[in-house]
């Protein structure tokens, strides 16, 4: 069992890791549905086309934080990504805790604005992004 922050210490392995939250994250989006899905997804393509490049650079930039928060977790359940699936509640609110606090730093208005419209169900989609996410992880920190 590895370490994503040290996986990400490499350009091109962090490279390939960001490439693929960029992926997930773009799945968990588009397999969203109903009144929230419209909202996720209203949400995503603002962000996107306020700033083409955004949702990259901001995984990168978060992807240090994201994985010292992610690490310990991944390391209690031994790699074990149906262990690591069951503590979703625990990871949603660790990874919502970093992106909580550069929310309230920020002064980008409108990106805050979003982030706060959908704030009160991300520990759900999060959970629900959590195996994929193990997977990512098993991949990249194995």
């Amino acid at each position: 069992m590895g370490s994503l922050v040290e996986t990400i210490k490499e350009d091109a392995r962090r490279r390939a890791v960001v490439d693929d939250c960029v992926t997930l994250l773009e799945s968990e989006v588009a397999s969203k549905g109903g009144f929230s899905g419209v909202a996720i997804k209203g949400g995503y393509k603002t962000v996107k086309k306020m700033r083409p490049g955004m949702i990259p650079m901001a995984m990168n930039h978060l992807l240090d934080d994201f994985a010292a928060q992610i690490d310990p977790i991944w390391a209690d359940c031994g790699g074990d990504t149906s262990k690591f699936t069951a503590r979703k509640s625990d990871i949603a609110n660790a990874l919502l805790s970093i992106t909580d606090d550069r929310g309230r730093k920020s002064d980008q208005k409108m990106l805050v604005k979003v982030y706060n419209k959908l704030r009160p169900t991300a520990i759900q989609h999060i959970g629900a992004a959590v195996p994929r996410l193990a997977d990512l992880i098993a991949k990249h920190a194995s």
